[in-house]
């Protein structure tokens, strides 16, 4: 369960990610650590997301989230790249990371396989489903247990 502040830092976030080209991916804060964490992953809409966007990023919502006084305990502001080990849970990540290279992994063989690497095309209700070399691949989200970023 997500921290009840999450919503409107997000918010923050995101209207300050938009005019540096840039997109939130993923918000926690980890109150249980001492100080509090608040991370933060971006990703550049335009190219492999470097240090410079992390460093804009990271002053630009520092000065915003003082301004806002929305968190009244200590916090250390975390800023970083998603990495590519990175496992997808939300539906927001599924549509962020769509086109990309990910390894889905079954616990349960379906059609003889239990994980397949390609290009991500879409999660529903139903279906995770990938291109793999251009064949599209529906798995029944019931045997997904994980997604992640190759």
């Amino acid at each position: 369960m997500s921290h009840p502040l999450i919503p409107q830092i997000l918010q923050i976030a995101e209207a300050i990610a938009t005019p540096l080209g840039l997109e939130v991916v993923d918000t926690v804060l980890q109150t249980h650590k001492n100080p509090a964490i608040l991370r933060v992953d971006i990703r550049n809409l335009e190219q492999n997301t470097g240090l410079e966007d992390c460093e804009r990023m990271s002053h630009a919502l520092e000065a915003a989230l003082d301004q806002a006084e929305l968190i009244s305990f200590a916090y250390v502001l975390e800023v970083s790249s998603p990495g590519t080990d990175r496992q997808l849970q939300s539906d927001r990540e599924f549509i962020a990371f769509r086109g990309f290279m990910v390894t889905a992994s079954a616990n349960a063989p379906y059609e003889g396989k239990e994980s397949w690497t390609g290009h991500l095309v879409s999660r529903d209700l139903d279906h995770v489903t990938l291109s793999l070399k251009g064949k599209i691949i529906n798995i029944p989200r019931e045997l997904v247990h994980r997604v992640e970023l190759s």
